[in-house]
């Protein structure tokens, strides 16, 4: 009897470290994210339609761009650290009003666009390391001259209205006392097409979407971005569920080891130094100190400060 009971226990024993076995086990410990991806094997990536060069649609309205690219490498790990044969990538199209519910209810689980990682939205979803710095610049044409913030001192200075640009730049304007004429545009485009008409010397916006105004431009050699910043610099991140550690773990790390190889420096320069699709413009916007640091160690802070 002792005998079979041995034998028994041995049994049971060589059962439970069976791979089957242990995958069982995986199952059945996986939560949130991770279980809801093992069991639908797909993971489903929510991007934008226009937000150049981080997720847009090319030529044949299909996505492409650089947060769009880091998905697809998170994807890429999430497979591989759930040990799947495949994985379905499903796409869903999300705008700046429905990213945040769709994270929130599952319908996607990962968000990839230009989102700015704050504190205010800390409280509502996750961020994985940051992948692109912005902050607040001008842009003038070439033979003003006008690159550093007092160069702006007794000039006609145009900003999108509703934006925490115009906020910026008409504080800096009361605390310098630069005497700048401040006006307001509706939107991005009239606002370009002022400092382009010569109704404005300069235009204050988030630099990254300067560049793409000026490589969209009839003559983007006549224009330049300041190299000084009128900010502190804002990290973008992609997005992800709160409250799912197992997950953001993941994720984390397949981004950290992105940024940090050779890969990460040159899926930047892809997208933000070389001709880009449909039109094969180019933001000329070559990687700053600040970046630099951003890819050499990853971080998730949402405080400008650590940057």
């Amino acid at each position: 009897m002792r005998l079979k009971a041995a034998l028994l226990l041995t049994a049971l024993a060589a059962a439970a470290c069976s791979p089957a076995h242990a995958q069982d086990l995986t199952g059945k410990d996986l939560t949130g994210t991770l279980k809801k991806v093992r069991e639908a094997r797909a993971i489903t990536i929510g991007h934008r339609d226009a937000s150049v060069p981080f997720s847009y649609l090319d030529g044949n309205q299909k996505p492409v761009g650089y947060a769009y690219e880091i998905c697809l490498k998170v994807a890429e790990a999430v497979k591989a650290h759930l040990k799947l044969d495949t994985l379905e990538v499903r796409l869903n199209p999300v705008t700046s009003a429905t990213r945040i519910p769709l994270i929130a209810n599952g319908t996607i689980d990962l968000e990839c666009g230009s989102t700015t990682n704050n504190a205010d939205r800390q409280r509502q979803a996750a961020f994985t390391n940051t992948h692109f710095l912005t902050a607040t610049r001008f842009v003038a044409k070439r033979e003003k001259g006008l690159d550093k913030t007092d160069h702006l001192k007794g000039r006609t200075v145009v900003s999108t209205s509703g934006t925490t640009n115009i906020r910026q730049i008409n504080e800096i304007n009361t605390a310098r006392g630069l005497g700048m004429r401040i006006l307001p545009a509706k939107d991005h485009a009239e606002a370009f097409l002022m400092v382009e008409t010569g109704r404005a010397d300069a235009f204050v916006m988030d630099d990254v979407l300067l560049a793409a105004l000026v490589a969209g431009s009839k003559t983007p050699d006549a224009y330049a971005i300041s190299s000084e910043a009128q900010s502190r610099p804002e990290p973008y991140g992609i997005m992800l569920r709160k409250d799912d550690p197992a997950f953001k773990a993941v994720v984390d790390a397949a981004t950290a080891a992105l940024y940090k190889s050779p890969e990460g420096t040159a899926l930047y320069e892809k997208w933000f130094t070389q001709a880009i699709p449909p039109r094969g413009i180019n933001l000329k916007l070559p990687m700053s100190e600040a970046m630099r640091k951003v890819l050499a160690n990853p971080s998730d802070s949402p405080d400008p400060a650590a940057y």
